[in-house]
């Protein structure tokens, strides 16, 4: 049953904004607020007092000392004075959080136009505090030295996925890692708000260098997506505008599900909160992968696309490396993956990143991608994750 069959109506995006990502010197996190909620509402062909609710993700956990951010999107206009406005907070996908969160009080009756905004500035904080925020998302090592940080989390990821399976194709794991780094740093060029758009090429993503050096083994520099600054903004909608910039997209299904927190409660290579968020969203909106024409999936790291691809049903278990080997995942395969970049070429300001890849779906389901643009991509999927598979959120985004 689709979400349009199950609350008998439609949820739209009518209009998005998006910053550059990258160290943002010039900016803060008022002026990326402000930037966006104002292109998207502009986008939506909607006044600032039309706006019913406000969703904010962001992550922060003392990245900034502002840990109220909720009201920075009324200083856009004095008409959004007394506007309900919530910061939400679930680690890497605190933007998706935002985003359901404004879906259902769609579905719920209590608004008709909600502007959902992610934003994050990281680069300001340092190193060092960066590095301290982002293991408070997990159970084992918040609080806790360590100078590989969340890279080593997911290495972990990989040695085990190693372990496990091996090579199930003629591609080593880590020759099948360079790849993918290889191919979103590809695909990031044509990115215009992308952090990093350079294509670095397989040979260098694959091999340990002086300029791509070991992180935590086995994951290279070029295994990491970076440490950004940046927002993005959507409004969703019960019924488009006449003076909106592009057709709306329609919001065809949804899912969230949450693992165990203790990494020794669950399966290091299964995933399973994250491939029930998959089965969720696919249910509600009643397709299969098959039906999907690209997707945006959450590479923080590259071991962790590889996994999607199994997650989501693109191979078997143990078999991920083979959609990369055989081409599935390129901008001409069966299935593209991350043609913004993803996380890795694109940036990872941890708020903005959910929000960020709804944009960008959006944009390519309207024709408006530029030179990322595809032939004609009618269905896509979302997915975004906090922590090591923790949160997990999908959603499956369709045109009109």
């Amino acid at each position: 049953m689709s979400l349009r069959e199950q609350f008998g109506k439609d949820v739209l995006i009518t209009g998005w904004g998006h910053s550059r990502f990258g160290k943002l010197t010039d900016e803060t996190l008022e002026s990326l607020i402000v930037q966006v909620a104002g292109e998207a509402l502009a986008h939506a062909g909607l006044e600032p007092g039309e706006v019913d609710e406000v969703y904010i993700g962001q992550f922060n956990a003392g990245m900034m000392p502002l840990a109220f951010p909720s009201s920075l999107a009324l200083q856009l206009s004095p008409d959004l004075l007394g506007v309900p406005a919530t910061r939400v907070e679930n680690a890497c996908a605190s933007g998706s959080a935002a985003l359901q969160q404004g879906l259902k009080a769609l579905l719920a009756g209590t608004a008709r136009n909600v502007l959902v905004i992610g934003a994050e500035m990281m680069t300001p904080a340092g190193a060092e505090k960066v590095g301290a925020a982002l293991l408070g998302a997990d159970y084992d090592m918040a609080g806790q030295p360590s100078s590989a940080g969340f890279t080593a989390l997911f290495a972990e990821v990989a040695k085990h996925y190693a372990k496990r399976y091996g090579a199930a194709s003629g591609l080593s794991l880590p020759d099948a890692l360079g790849s993918i780094a290889a191919k979103n740093h590809r695909n990031g060029v044509d990115n215009p708000y992308a952090q990093l758009r350079k294509d670095l090429g397989v040979e260098f993503c694959r091999t340990v260098s002086d300029k791509n050096p070991i992180v935590a083994d086995p994951l290279r520099r070029t295994d990491c997506s970076p440490v950004s600054d940046g927002a993005a903004a959507v409004v969703l909608s019960l019924a488009p505008r006449a003076g909106a910039a592009t057709l709306p997209v329609r919001l065809a299904g949804f899912g969230h599900a949450n693992d165990f927190l203790p990494a020794e409660r669950r399966d290091p290579t299964e995933f399973a909160g994250t491939r029930l968020s998959w089965e969720r969203a696919f249910a509600m909106a009643g397709i299969g992968l098959e039906d999907l024409d690209f997707a945006e999936v959450h590479d923080c790291f590259t071991i962790a696309e590889l996994v999607m691809y199994e997650v989501m049903g693109l191979t078997p278990a143990g078999q991920g490396t083979r959609a990369i080997e055989e081409g599935w995942v390129y901008k001409d395969g069966k299935l593209p993956v991350n043609v913004s970049g993803g996380l890795k070429a694109k940036g990872h300001p941890v708020g903005a990143t959910g929000v960020s890849q709804h944009v960008l779906a959006a944009k390519q389901l309207t024709g408006t991608s530029g030179a990322m643009q595809l032939a004609n991509p009618r269905r896509a999927a979302v997915q975004n994750m906090g922590g090591v598979g923790i949160a997990n959120y999908v959603s499956i985004l369709e045109a009109v």
